[in-house]
């Protein structure tokens, strides 16, 4: 009896935990590219990522081989996804707890992006209801801040600051 009770407990506590996390495995994440010669644009629909509801934090995970580009080159030539598979951001949700409805607020976290770590401050809108939460925004990095080269060659092509965009709608976490 004794072992049941025991099995219970820690059941419903992997329960409760659960209900604290939400989830989503199909949010879209989007960079893009201006220049007057060309735009480039890669969209990523294979987003992983967990918020802890009773502390804001946020994990998120990106197979950079799951960018979708007109030219398949692209990915390869300056990702080099094949040597840096993943982009990660981890960081925290301002004033989680408090936010309810549509709200505007910040996001401050670490981005890496093939291997290399910067800070970040994201403004985004986010939305909580009762069995969701939606995040949307958009950020720009720098090129060289994550050691991506430009051959000179196409040097007018690329822009050297790169517009991301994401929209994730989490649902709670079912272990």
């Amino acid at each position: 009896m004794k072992i049941y009770t025991t099995l219970l407990v820690l059941l419903l506590t992997i329960s409760i935990n659960a209900q604290d996390k939400y989830f989503t495995k199909s949010g879209n994440v989007s960079f893009f590219s201006y220049t007057l010669v060309e735009d480039i644009k890669a969209d990523n629909n294979q987003v992983l990522s967990i918020i802890d509801a009773k502390n804001g934090e946020i994990v998120i995970k990106i197979l950079m081989r799951s960018f979708q580009f007109k030219k398949a080159l692209m990915q390869e030539n300056y990702i080099e996804s094949h040597k840096y598979p993943k982009a990660i951001f981890k960081g925290t949700i301002n004033n989680f707890e408090t936010l309810d409805e549509i709200k505007e607020t910040e996001i401050i976290g670490k981005l890496t992006i093939r291997g290399i770590e910067k800070e970040v401050i994201i403004k985004t809108n986010i939305e909580r209801q009762k069995n969701k939460i939606s995040l949307k925004g958009d950020f720009s990095v720098k090129v060289s801040d994550f050691d991506i080269k430009i051959p000179a060659v196409v040097s007018k092509n690329i822009s050297r600051t790169i517009k991301i965009s994401f929209d994730l709608n989490y649902k709670p976490y079912k272990s």
